[in-house]
């Protein structure tokens, strides 16, 4: 964090670093849970023309049972609660709201794609919205917690996040409506591994100078 590390008591140390494991290994978990879905998904797929989403429900007329839904579900479920638990035990010992608030919602919006696949409109895309605009604005907000010139690479992963969300009728056509979500949720996976990684670094740096 932005604050002396020698500064930090002990409780807060471990509380940090608890937080750290949990973005960390939650953000490994979506992105290889994407790849193992892909692997087993049975259907015709492709990056460029095939929503992530496809992997939990494919569109009709073929939504039957297969594999990659386990995974893809499973995934979504497990690191959206990561997350959540992550943003408040961020809470507890930064006292950072503005941070902490789109990060919550960034885990509720994985847990609730997760429960309601594809086919369950609209809930899907409500979720799916809260994971795509809140880790976004998370990822900018982080900055509060970082030092530079880290916080400018987190920030510019969440403005590439909310730029291919909100202008992607340009992308589209260029990427595909799977690449430009890809380009979209990627940023901020990828900023969740390295916030992680922040934070625990951040801990134990502090813990060996104590």
């Amino acid at each position: 964090m932005n604050i002396p590390s020698t500064s930090i008591p002990s409780k807060k140390k471990s509380i940090i670093t608890a937080s750290g494991m949990l973005f960390l290994l939650s953000g490994f978990i979506i992105f290889m849970g994407i790849i193992s879905g892909e692997i087993f998904y049975t259907l015709p797929f492709n990056t460029r023309n095939s929503y992530i989403s496809e992997l939990a429900a494919a569109l009709p007329p073929n939504l039957t049972p297969h594999l990659s839904s386990v995974i893809f579900n499973l995934t979504m479920i497990l690191s959206g609660t990561m997350i959540i638990i992550a943003g408040f035990l961020l809470q507890i010992s930064s006292g950072k709201l503005l941070v902490c608030i789109p990060i919550i919602l960034f885990g509720t919006g994985f847990l609730g794609v997760g429960i309601f696949p594809g086919n369950i409109a609209p809930w899907h895309g409500v979720f799916a919205l809260f994971v795509f605009i809140a880790g976004g604005m998370a990822a900018i907000t982080s900055y509060k917690l970082v030092i530079s010139p880290l916080k400018y690479v987190f920030m510019s992963f969440g403005i590439i996040a909310l730029a291919f969300l909100f202008l992607q009728k340009l992308f589209i056509p260029i990427l595909g409506v799977g690449g430009t979500e890809r380009w979209l949720l990627y940023p901020e996976v990828f900023w969740l591994l390295a916030f992680g990684a922040y934070l625990i670094g951040t801990s134990t740096i502090s813990q060996q100078r104590t």
